[in-house]
C-alpha cells in the first residue's frame, strides 16, 4: 500500500527499515518491502513497456499486461520496477530514520529480486560528528572599523583631482606625474604599427603601455631620450625596441581646499561639513566590513579547531556548488569560466586548488558549528521555524502548513532547523569572542551585531553553500 500526498511524493506504509553502523563514517540501511508494496511500480513498468512495443491488433500502450507477460516474461517488468522503486524506498527510509547522508548510497538487493518480498541494503556515508575544544573565547582580528584622517584626506584629494589642472614643471618625473613623449617602437629596425606616436601624454606609474615605461620614465626630465626593450602587447610577438623622447613633465595641481571651493563644487557649504560627511561615509563602510569580517574570521578560527579531515564527498559537493554559483554569475554577464580565468590571469590548476582549499575550510566550519550546537544545547523554537519557513515561501502560493509538509516529505525540514541552529551558534560565538581591530582595539558590542534586516540573509556557512542537504543524496537532514 502507498499513499499519494501533495507534490507527488509517495509515502510507503508497508516498508520496514533498520539502520546499522558500518565501517568508518557509514551506516547500513536495511529495507524490507512487502511484495504488495512493489506492485504499483510493477504495474507502472508494464504500462511503460506497453508504450514501447508493437503487438499485432493493439494500439501502442493498449496491449494487455497478461499478453506482455507471456511475450517478455514477468521478471522483465519486475527488474525495471526495482530499478525505479529501490532508490525511492531508500530515500523514504533515510527520511523516516533521519539519517544525515552526504553521498550517494551503494545499493544491493539481497532478497526478492525475482519474486516475493524484497530486501535491499544501502551502505551510505553520513556526516561525521566532531568535537571542538577551545571555541568559547576565540580571539579574532578584523579590519579597523573607523576611517583615519589620512583616509579622509585621500578621499577628498581624489575628488579634488577631478578638478585639478596639469602644470608644466622644471624637474624630473615622479610617480603620478604626466609626461609628454614621442614614442617609437621597432622590431629589427622596422617600425611597429600602433606603437609609434608623437606628443603622447603618459601618466607615470600607470603601466598603461608596459612596466618598462614607468621604470625608465621615473627620474627622467625634459630633453631626455630613453632606449629600452619591452614585451609586445601581443604575448606571441617578439620584444619591441622603444625609443622615447621626453618633451616635458607636468604635475596635477589640485584646487585649494577652501570653503568657497567646497560650496561651488559640492552639496556642502564648508570644508568641515565635507570632512564630516566623508568621515561618516568611510567609517560606515568600514563598520560594515568589520561586521562581516567578524563572522568570517570566527569561522576561520573555528575551522582550525577541527582535527579531522573534511570528508571528500562534502568537499566535492561544496566545490561544485561554488563553481555553479560562479558560472551562474558569469553567465549573467555573458562570460565563460575559461574566459574569466584568462581575463583575471589565473592559472586553472591554482584556481582549482584555491577552490578546494576554501571548500575544505567551509566544510570544517559547518562541522564545527554543528558541534557547538550539540555541546551548548542550542535549540530552535517552533516560532523561529515558522518565521524561517515563511521566509522560504516568499511569494509562493503556499500556506505555512503546506510548506512545512512539503519540506518534511522532501526530507528538508531538519535542514532548515539545522541551518537556524548553526546561525544561532555563530551568534553565540560572536558574543563570546574577543574581537579586536588591526590596532588591537576591542570592537564595541554594537559593531558585533548584524543589522536586523540581515539576520535572515547573512550567509553563516562561511561562504559555503547549504551543507545541510543535497538533492542528489536524499535525506541529508530530516525532521
Amino acid at each position: 500500500m502507498s499513499e499519494q500526498c501533495s507534490g507527488g511524493t509517495t509515502i510507503h506504509t508497508l516498508m520496514k527499515s533498520t539502520i546499522e553502523p558500518a565501517e568508518g563514517n557509514k551506516v547500513k540501511v536495511i529495507v524490507q518491502i512487502d511484495d504488495a508494496e512493489l506492485e504499483p511500480s510493477v504495474a507502472k513498468a508494464w504500462r511503460e513497456i506497453a508504450k514501447e512495443v508493437r503487438l499485432p491488433g493493439f494500439r501502442p500502450g493498449k496491449a494487455p499486461r497478461k499478453l506482455l507477460e507471456q511475450q517478455f516474461g514477468s521478471e522483465y517488468a519486475r527488474s525495471e520496477a526495482l530499478k525505479q522503486a529501490v532508490p525511492e524506498f531508500y530515500s523514504q527510509a533515510v527520511i523516516e530514520a533521519d539519517v544525515d547522508v552526504i553521498a550517494a548510497p551503494e545499493l544491493e538487493i539481497t532478497e526478492g529480486e525475482e519474486s516475493g518480498d524484497v530486501t535491499f541494503e544501502a551502505v551510505v556515508e553520513t556526516r561525521p560528528l566532531v568535537q571542538v575544544a577551545g571555541y568559547d573565547g576565540l580571539r579574532v582580528e578584523v579590519p579597523r572599523a573607523s576611517a583615519t584622517q589620512e583616509e579622509v584626506d585621500e578621499q577628498i584629494d581624489r575628488m579634488r583631482g577631478q578638478y585639478g589642472e596639469l602644470t608644466e614643471v622644471e624637474r624630473v618625473a615622479a610617480d603620478s606625474d604626466y609626461v609628454t613623449i614621442d614614442i617609437s617602437g621597432t622590431q629589427n629596425g622596422e617600425e611597429v604599427e600602433g606603437l609609434s606616436v608623437e606628443d603622447y601624454l603618459y601618466l607615470v606609474g600607470s603601466g598603461m603601455v608596459a612596466t618598462e615605461f614607468d621604470e625608465n620614465l621615473v627620474g627622467a626630465q625634459a630633453g631626455d631620450e630613453l632606449d629600452f626593450d619591452a614585451d609586445h602587447p601581443d604575448p606571441e610577438e617578439e620584444k619591441v625596441q622603444f625609443h622615447l623622447v621626453v618633451k616635458n613633465v607636468k604635475e596635477r595641481v589640485l584646487p585649494e581646499l577652501t570653503d568657497e571651493w567646497v560650496a561651488e563644487t559640492t552639496e556642502f557649504e564648508s570644508v568641515q561639513e565635507l570632512r564630516t560627511d566623508t568621515q561618516e561615509g568611510l567609517s560606515g563602510a568600514r563598520e560594515q566590513e568589520a561586521r562581516i569580517a567578524v563572522r568570517t574570521n570566527i569561522g576561520v578560527e573555528l575551522a582550525k579547531l577541527v582535527d579531522v579531515e573534511a570528508p571528500d564527498s562534502l568537499v566535492n559537493s561544496e566545490v561544485q556548488a561554488r563553481l555553479q554559483n560562479l558560472a551562474y554569475q558569469l553567465q549573467g554577464r555573458g562570460i565563460r569560466i575559461e574566459d574569466y580565468l584568462q581575463m583575471t590571469g589565473r592559472d586553472p590548476e591554482a584556481f582549482t586548488a584555491e577552490l578546494k582549499e576554501s571548500s575544505e575550510e567551509a566544510v570544517k566550519v559547518d562541522l564545527a558549528l554543528r558541534a557547538v550546537v550539540l555541546a551548548e544545547g542550542i535549540e530552535v523554537s517552533e516560532d523561529e521555524m515558522d518565521e524561517e519557513i515563511l521566509s522560504l515561501i516568499g511569494e509562493a502560493d503556499l500556506s505555512l502548513e503546506e510548506a512545512r509538509e512539503e519540506l518534511r516529505n522532501g526530507g528538508q525540514l531538519s535542514a532548515v532547523r539545522s541551518d537556524l541552529a548553526k546561525r544561532k551558534a555563530l551568534e553565540w560565538l560572536v558574543e563570546r569572542s574577543e574581537v579586536v581591530d588591526t590596532d588591537g582595539v576591542v570592537l564595541p558590542p554594537e559593531l558585533l551585531a548584524l543589522p536586523e534586516e540581515e539576520h535572515s540573509d547573512h550567509d553563516h556557512d562561511h561562504e559555503g553553500h547549504d551543507h545541510d542537504h543535497d538533492h542528489d543524496h536524499a535525506g541529508h537532514d530530516h525532521d
